[in-house]
């Protein structure tokens, strides 16, 4: 019994095997997984919610293909087959498109955008015009006629599409082998014919990317805290990063507060962009232009700091979150106020930000100041002596700077949340004078093409790494005026900036790692081994995101400012994992951090000859003070969360008309209704379906 017993429960076993292999075989017959697929995801503040999102089984249409804005008719009005799914060419990604699939959403399952080969020659911004307005400087208390761009719209061609909600998915796609397949099916089953409507079955898609918060992030952080305390499933997650910096000489950063007989220069970039969807950020002119001219500037200042005897520390910094109301920027100066940072505010002397320096028209640099605070005297004074400082540093040079003519605020930079806290001295670099010269702002065209990173045909990856490119002999002398202004700021000599120079080399490799490819033999060389799993063939994404890991950027950021700041020294890689130089070491974490990277591979060799950098690289955490204070509903500072999801995924299959599914359903329904019956009737009759007759008990044999 025993025996065959174990044999039924092999054949049960064997049976639901078959049958899960036959499932996973029909479900790929019916469906086609689309491979790459971008979704826009939903976003919350202390007010709103802004973003897309999906159905909680996704949202399901017939696909159409949007040929122009007049077609869209079909889409809103005349196709007899709503919802629809709408598959449109960049071009037709506008917001007057948009706007009229959002006002008709009744009819419409979802958007899919195919990305292009080439920028818009118009420009294209989903940012708004006057970005980050309610959190800058300028307000009711300060300089009221400068608040909210009422006198320059920095964007011109934002059109807030990127703070707008939507509640169908909205996803992007590779104009690759899924979107051809799309397109096949759709004109092999939807396209009308000869005036007619298609004819079933219909080609349709799916779009999945229910996102778990909704209405604001108070609502999704109480939420969190319900859930907290019942399960681990949260709802929402703050954005988050980290802010990189580094002083030029040490400072003991295990003791916080205000440094005696310190006076420091912050000079900063930032770290992050962001576009419609949320992992194409490339962030060529919004983030990378300044963020490698400021590496470039501290490596060109590496041996002139060290040699010389200056008065003032120059402090690298790197803000992250930018983007949202000033995330890293507030961070770092709510930290210098609470005494929770090596320097408190008392030490900055001055703030030199580094913007948009793309030069796409001109080798113009413009100067931007806060006419507010340069109505006390002390101050005006210092901002001249640091203009007068970079007219100094670029007489010689392919560059001119020069100040606005006319009385305007400052534009969106991380130096207004200084200002915030205290009137303090201060240049904003830019490439353009009153509105941004980048086309592409904020959008997932801001890529190497509209910062103009071209490449001569047929040339390697190994070739075009080390090609010098003419937008990277721009950021050069960029960073070489920065370099040299800096210099003088910390009180160098003038006659000693000519041996500052910034490498184009480099300059051009750092082009190429954040806009081509961050897997690269150079990269590989100095991103940590525990790291280096994190490079990859793409272009970086500069989108904050939350704080579970590191982004990309913050990763490349790190090792490139300690390789180019930093000294390579002879230490163990134990010692050096264990932030010490010798086994009786005790102060040198205190002051500096140390990286142990891969360097070069020798000829004909795959063993890397490892070695151990040591810099004054520091980071901490870029997050908004908000989160800390727990006050989601504060104007003060920003209060951004990334709602959860589930699943994010794309397919398409053929759909049956409406009444050969009620007809199947129907029949379906009959038949399970007859079984019942049919079980019925055996079941009442069974004493005279299944008896047998029984021998009389008297019987013999």
């Amino acid at each position: 019994m025993d025996l065959l017993s174990n044999k039924w429960i092999v054949y049960l076993a064997l049976c639901l095997f078959v049958a899960g292999i036959n499932c996973n075989s029909v479900e790929n017959k019916i469906y086609v997984k689309l491979n790459y697929t971008v979704p826009c995801v939903r976003l919350l503040n202390s007010t709103h919610q802004i973003g897309c999102q999906s159905s909680l089984s996704g949202d399901v249409g017939v696909l159409h293909v949007l040929e122009s804005e007049e077609n869209l008719d079909f889409v809103l009005r005349n196709g007899r087959n709503p919802p629809y799914m709408v598959i449109m060419e960049s071009s037709l990604f506008t917001r007057s498109v948009m706007m009229k699939l959002k006002n008709g959403s009744s009819r419409v399952a979802g958007v899919a955008v195919v990305e292009p080969t080439s920028n818009p020659p118009d420009g294209f911004s989903p940012h708004t015009r006057c970005p980050n307005e309610n959190t800058g400087v300028y307000s009711e208390n300060y300089g009221p006629g400068l608040a909210h761009c009422n006198t320059t719209k920095w964007n011109p061609l934002g059109n807030g599409l990127s703070y707008e909600e939507f509640d169908f998915p909205i996803f992007s796609m590779k104009d690759d082998n899924d979107t051809q397949l799309i397109r096949q099916c759709y004109m092999d089953h939807n396209r009308p014919m000869n005036g007619s409507d298609p004819q079933y079955p219909l080609c349709a898609m799916q779009l999945s990317s229910h996102m778990s918060a909704v209405t604001s992030t108070p609502t999704c952080m109480r939420r969190n805290s319900i859930s907290f305390s019942m399960s681990n499933d949260m709802v929402c997650d703050p954005l988050s990063d980290q802010n990189i910096w580094a002083p030029s000489k040490p400072l003991n950063t295990t003791q916080n507060g205000h440094k005696a007989n310190e006076s420091v220069i912050i000079v900063s970039a930032r770290l992050d962009s962001r576009s419609f969807f949320s992992e194409i950020g490339p962030g060529a002119e919004s983030a990378a232009s300044g963020l490698i001219t400021l590496l470039a500037a501290a490596h060109a200042l590496r041996n002139a700091t060290q040699d010389a005897q200056l008065d003032r520390t120059i402090f690298y910094t790197f803000f992250h979150g930018e983007t949202f109301d000033y995330i890293g920027s507030s961070k770092m100066v709510y930290d210098m106020e609470k005494n929770q940072f090596p320097i408190d505010l008392d030490n900055v002397h001055s703030v030199l930000e580094i913007g948009q320096v793309g030069l796409h028209s001109s080798s113009n640099l413009w100067l931007h100041t806060d006419p507010v605070s340069m109505r006390n005297s002390s101050i005006q004074e210092e901002v001249k002596n640091l203009i007068a400082n970079l007219k100094s540093a670029a007489a010689g040079l392919n560059v001119s700077v020069t100040e606005p003519g006319v009385t305007q605020p400052l534009p969106p930079s991380s130096f207004q949340r200084f200002l915030r806290a205290r009137p303090f001295p201060g240049v904003v670099i830019e490439d353009y004078n009153s509105s941004f010269s980048n086309k592409y702002f904020q959008s997932m065209f801001d890529n190497a093409d509209s910062l103009n990173v071209l490449y001569p045909p047929n040339l390697t990856p190994e070739e075009q790494l080390n090609h010098v490119t003419n937008t990277a002999k721009s950021l050069a002398e960029v960073a070489t005026t920065v370099a040299r202004a800096l210099f003088i700021q910390a009180g160098g000599e003038k006659t000693q900036i000519s041996s500052i120079k910034a490498d184009e080399l480099m300059v051009s490799r750092m082009l190429y790692s954040f806009l081509i490819s961050s897997n690269n033999s150079w990269t590989q060389e100095i991103v940590g081994l525990k790291d280096v799993v994190h490079l990859n063939n793409n272009t970086v994404n500069f989108y904050i995101s939350v704080e579970q890991q590191a982004s990309l950027p913050t990763i490349l950021v790190k090792y490139l400012l300690a390789n180019l700041t930093g000294t390579a020294v002879n230490v163990t890689q134990e010692n050096c994992k264990n932030q010490k130089e010798s086994e009786d070491d005790k102060e040198s974490k205190h002051l500096y951090n140390y990286f142990w990277v891969p360097g070069a591979a020798p000829p004909n060799s795959t063993e890397r000859d490892g070695f151990c950098v040591r810099s004054t690289v520091h980071w901490s955490r870029a997050i908004s003070p908000a989160f800390l204070m727990e006050n989601y509903t504060t104007s003060e500072y920003s209060t951004w969360t990334e709602s959860r999801w589930k699943e994010i995924k794309g397919r398409i299959f053929l759909v049956a008309s409406h009444d050969l599914e009620m007809l199947t359903l129907g029949v379906g329904i009959g038949v399970l209704l007859s079984s019942l019956l049919l079980t019925y009737i055996m079941s009442s009759k069974a004493d005279i379906l299944f008896s047998s007759g029984r021998e009389p008990t008297s019987a013999t044999y």
